[in-house]
């Protein structure tokens, strides 16, 4: 019936272990997945909402400014405001992905043949990512800093 086609042979591999396939070990296998594919969602969730309404309150504040200076600082709170949330949204991103790393890293030494050979690499893996979400987050803070500290009334003045 088979022959030697890769095709053939892929297909015959399949129809073989077609009976050996166990549903609740394939659930358990799965569920890792299922996890931090829901915890990325729930994120995504909580980031748009949050972008939402800071976009309605801004629009609602623009709405119902009365001169032009009101509507100019209304849209420069905004504009702090939306760095300031990209700044905690890419931090959120960033932890969660680190957090999932991490857990990658145990279920590897876990399943790995030799673990306790597989340990000071796993926990070099582990600090390597630890150590780009630090950076990630203070290179963030200072950006966040340098920022704050720029005053566009002195520059104003300077240039007159």
């Amino acid at each position: 019936m088979f022959k030697n086609t890769p095709f053939e042979a892929i297909a015959k591999t399949m129809s073989e272990s077609a009976t050996n396939i166990n549903p609740a070990a394939m659930q358990d296998a799965i569920k890792p997945l299922q996890d931090n594919l829901k915890a990325w969602g729930d994120l995504a969730q909580a980031q748009a909402q949050a972008a939402q309404a800071s976009i309605t309150e801004t629009v609602e504040s623009i709405k119902s400014a009365k001169d032009p200076q009101t509507a100019f600082e209304t849209l420069k709170a905004s504009a702090e405001a939306g760095m300031a949330m990209f700044a905690k949204n890419l931090k959120d991103a960033t932890a969660l992905s680190v957090d999932q790393f991490h857990t990658g890293v145990d279920a590897l030494e876990k399943s790995h043949p030799a673990p306790e050979a597989f340990a000071s690499v796993g926990k070099n893996l582990k600090a390597a990512a630890s150590t780009a979400e630090s950076t990630l987050n203070t290179m963030l803070e200072k950006g966040a800093a340098a920022a704050a500290a720029v005053n566009p009334e002195a520059k104003a003045k300077k240039a007159r």
